[in-house]
């Protein structure tokens, strides 16, 4: 696999207030048309699909083409991410550049590279699955909760249970206890739902 088609360049930052120059500087020194450099500004926690400029430079790119980037990391968001571009990008014949790192993919060196890369990425996703599950199973075994806390004390659903009673709006009531309105709902109902009524 080598680099026989265009030059593209890509760059992302993380929040709306950082600058894409220097990026785009280093990515035109290393020859990619400024006309050519896909960017993106995400705040928060961006899902690919809220990635213009990627989705954008993806379905441009052609078998051949060469996108270049900063830093692999600029792939993806986490580990998994950038590790599954990666591989729908070799999967498609489109060699990866970076910079920062000295990854070609076009060359057999910066293949495995890659390939170490989305294997690390891969144990880091199972190990992670795995410490969720051990942290579950430890607390189910002492009895505790497995999903999200309750917002409300039992005390305190008996009480908006009453206020609702006596015709209380449920916003009122998640004011009251300085919760949101879906929390009261989810309270109110679980508790007729058991049959509580005391």
């Amino acid at each position: 696999m080598t680099g026989t088609g265009q030059l593209l360049g890509y760059a992302r930052v993380s929040t709306g207030h950082q600058s894409l120059d220097q990026q785009t500087d280093a990515l035109t020194a290393a020859g990619v048309d400024p006309t050519r450099i896909y960017t993106d500004k995400l705040t928060g926690t961006s899902t690919k699909e809220q990635r213009p400029g990627l989705a954008a430079l993806l379905d441009y790119a052609r078998s051949g083409d060469v996108i270049v980037v900063v830093g692999i990391d600029r792939l993806g968001r986490n580990a998994a991410e950038v590790m599954l571009t990666i591989r729908d990008l070799g999967e498609r014949g489109i060699v990866i550049r970076s910079l920062r790192e000295g990854i070609d993919t076009s060359n057999a060196t910066g293949r495995m590279i890659a390939g170490v890369l989305a294997s690390l990425a891969e144990l880091e996703l199972e190990l992670q699955r795995e410490r969720v599950a051990a942290a579950k199973a430890a607390r189910k075994a002492r009895g505790g909760n497995i999903g999200r806390p309750p917002k409300l004390t039992p005390a305190q659903i008996r009480q908006a249970e009453e206020l609702r009673a006596a015709g209380e709006p449920v916003d009122q009531i998640a004011e009251t206890f300085g919760v949101g309105r879906d929390a009261v709902y989810r309270a109110l109902r679980k508790r007729a739902a058991t049959g509580e009524n005391r």
